[in-house]
């Protein structure tokens, strides 16, 4: 089975549907020639800097990885806050909403989402592949879960993606298997793409890196959304300078963490009131609410 490649003009529910039967898709061109070279300009002359890992077995001795790619570059921005990115995650992790009883009355509660980390991975020639893993591991989630999806992730590369340098390896229609059937090397197949390209997956699919046997390295950027109730794997509070998270729209900063869900999770009390942590961005000093000695 290959993975489906669809440009980006395709629709949010077109995408989303592709998801829904495979688990993963190609957009091609996914980030404009202006985004994908201000990306390049920001963040490969820091990663130069970073040192390759030192876990062999799952993060890679011979490849850098970076974070608090909000904090880093304004493109980041931008790419998360692409209606494509952003329409299609809402369809995948919203799908289904539950009604719950408040009492007599019975209400439809829908999800809300958020970012869940950021990271610019560089896997360098010599690295071996990554074991195959399902994102939503984090979350131990049980498979099949035909009801939610904890993620929807997509890995932009900035790089030539070949099946030499390291283009991540996904097995489609793994989505749909149980949690007992064991995830091969031999099922997957190599998501070659170029730069500006970008790979989307649920968390239910097995994916891993690729190993790379080419001379060159390979650079991608990955930005799983996740349902705003779950932990963020990356402490988007802590990772973005409090005037940074002030200068960014409401959208993106609830994106962040910052909102308060239907269902009240999240919130802080100030003058007797549960509200969203946004409040607190409209204030000069955190004293004021006594969050900060």
């Amino acid at each position: 089975m290959s993975i489906r490649k669809l440009p980006n003009t395709s629709s949010p529910d077109e995408i989303a549907a592709v998801l829904q039967e495979d688990g993963v898709v190609c957009v091609q061109n996914f980030v404009t020639p202006e985004t994908l070279s201000g990306l390049q300009q920001d963040l490969l002359p820091l990663l130069e800097q970073t040192t390759a890992g030192d876990d062999p077995f799952f993060h890679g001795d011979k490849t850098r990885r970076m974070s608090r790619l909000f904090s880093r570059s304004d493109h980041a921005v931008s790419i998360a806050m692409n209606p494509l990115y952003l329409e299609t995650s809402r369809k995948i992790l919203q799908a289904n909403p539950p009604k719950v009883w408040f009492g007599d009355q019975q209400a439809e509660v829908v999800p809300d989402i958020q970012i869940g980390a950021t990271q610019i991975i560089q896997i360098w020639p010599g690295q071996g592949g990554q074991p195959l893993h399902r994102d939503d591991a984090v979350y131990f989630w049980r498979h099949p879960s035909f009801q939610r999806e904890t993620t929807v992730n997509f890995m932009v590369a900035l790089t030539e993606f070949t099946r030499e340098n390291g283009a991540t390896r996904v097995i489609p229609g793994s989505h749909l298997w149980d949690d007992e059937r064991m995830p091969k090397v031999e099922e997957t197949v190599a998501a070659e793409m170029g730069p500006g390209d970008a790979l989307l997956w649920l968390g239910s699919t097995y994916h891993g890196g690729g190993a790379n046997v080419s001379d060159a390295p390979r650079t991608g950027i990955s930005m799983p959304c996740i349902l705003a109730h779950l932990r963020q794997e990356e402490n988007q509070y802590l990772s973005i300078p409090i005037e940074k998270v002030k200068t960014f729209p409401e959208e993106f900063q609830q994106l962040l963490g910052w909102g308060m869900g239907q269902t009240y999770a999240g919130w802080i009390e100030r003058n007797g009131r549960s509200v969203p942590p946004l409040e607190l961005l409209k204030l000069e000093d955190f004293q004021e609410v006594g969050l900060i000695p």
